[in-house]
């Protein structure tokens, strides 16, 4: 019995999408449940799954672009039969050994009379070692059992010690060009970057951050977190928590333009943009205002393990109303990112750099972050977008502020 195998559908509005590879030959046997290709769509990278046991007949090459519910293969479920008796009548390579020794007669050769060499000047390659061990045969053993030395062997040896002497040329100047077919998330990614900057009133502003303080509390307790949690404390959980805070005291920030209307969630879901070798990713944390810090942090890293996999499902990347990207972790110093559509707003954390700054009228070396918010004009002034980087930098520079939602602990303590 043949299973048809079709083309999974990765959202509503997708018709098409493209077969990126396959994960197994044409002709082989799959199992149940077994990953069997991969389907890239503009959104993300879904696994192509065999509903049965059996073997595979591939229908679509790798790297075309085919319809949703197209028949990407079929899976013979009655070859499993075959696949068994094609196994068993295979020989293995003990019962070959086996049939060798008993058909094939041990034949003593002549012995070939030579000098006598020195074991250690002899080149012994891995795998021949490897023989001669299992075979108990030493060097002169293999040297006695060899033809006579020609004049041929002799040239070879003086091409090989020439060769070593000789200084390598220099490779000639190419000018071949490469060119690869763009995927669909690339395309998707391409279209929506101009979009941006074609329909909104995109400004960034920028700040710095003393990390002094999260470096500390991170040095302190990071092998005690990762004993607790199971994950490594990074900068990305604190940034994300503080930029939740703020997005309460700015919900303009957490907004977007609808037609003539704006809206504003009453929750925070906010993306956490990942590079992975398929392109930028930005999967969503949902709800972080109910999350607590280590929360967060778990989060982000089964997110961003899954985008790096290739295994982001088309849900994990919908919706967000802000996003956060860290270009610091390939030594960005200062950008301006782009705003993720629809959202209005996109905060840049980039590379930590001591640099001297003046503190209390004394000129100390800090570790120093520049970081950019980029912000669409249209529906966000600059007092709102100011204001939520500054209250950013004041969290992360306290983050004990963020155990109070942001406030002051002294007047809190005052009650004023």
């Amino acid at each position: 019995m043949k299973i048809e195998i079709r083309i999974p559908s990765p959202g509503e509005s997708i018709s098409e999408v493209e077969l990126a590879k396959w994960l197994v030959d044409n002709g082989s046997w799959v199992e149940k449940d077994q990953e069997i290709a991969e389907v890239e769509s503009e959104k993300a990278t879904l696994p192509l799954l065999a509903s049965s046991e059996g073997i595979i007949e591939i229908l679509i090459p790798s790297g075309t672009t085919v319809k949703v519910n197209q028949v990407a293969c079929t899976i013979d479920t009655a070859g499993k039969k075959t696949a068994e008796a094609k196994k068993a009548a295979t020989p293995t390579e003990e019962t070959k050994q086996t049939a060798k020794e008993v058909i094939s007669p041990k034949v003593t050769k002549p012995e070939v009379k030579v000098d006598k060499v020195e074991a250690d000047k002899v080149k012994v390659s891995p795998v021949a070692r490897e023989m001669m061990k299992e075979h108990n045969l030493s060097v002169d053993d293999i040297i006695n059992g060899l033809r006579r030395i020609s004049s041929a062997d002799v040239d070879a040896v003086l091409s090989h010690e020439k060769a070593k002497t000789t200084p390598k040329a220099k490779p000639a100047a190419s000018r071949n060009e490469e060119r690869v077919k763009m995927s669909q998330l690339r395309k998707k990614l391409s279209q929506r970057l101009v979009a941006v900057k074609n329909e909104t009133a995109m400004l960034t502003t920028f700040n710095e951050v003393d990390m002094s303080a999260i470096m500390r509390i991170r040095q302190a307790n990071q092998d005690a977190f990762r004993n607790k949690y199971g994950v490594k404390l990074g900068f990305m959980s604190f940034f994300t928590s503080a930029v939740a805070m703020a997005l309460k005291q700015y919900p303009l920030v957490n907004s977007r333009i609808e037609g003539d209307e704006i809206v504003s969630p009453n929750f925070i879901d906010i993306g956490i943009a990942v590079q992975t070798p398929k392109g930028l990713m930005v999967p969503v944390l949902r709800n972080v205002e109910t999350l607590t810090l280590p929360e967060i942090e778990q989060q982000i890293s089964v997110i961003a393990e899954k985008a790096r996999a290739g295994r982001i499902s088309p849900s994990d990347l919908e919706g967000g109303t802000f996003t956060i990207t860290n270009g610091g972790v390939f030594g960005s110093l200062l950008s301006t990112p782009i705003i993720n559509p629809p959202q209005s707003g996109i905060l840049g954390m980039h590379n930590i750099v001591d640099r001297p700054i003046a503190v209390n009228g004394k000129v100390e070396i800090r570790p120093m972050m520049y970081i950019a918010m980029s912000y669409d004009h249209r529906i966000i002034d600059g007092r709102d977008s100011v204001g939520f980087v500054v209250t950013v930098k004041n969290l992360i520079e306290n983050p004990v502020r963020l155990l109070i939602e942001g406030g002051n602990p002294d007047k809190m303590l005052l009650g004023l």
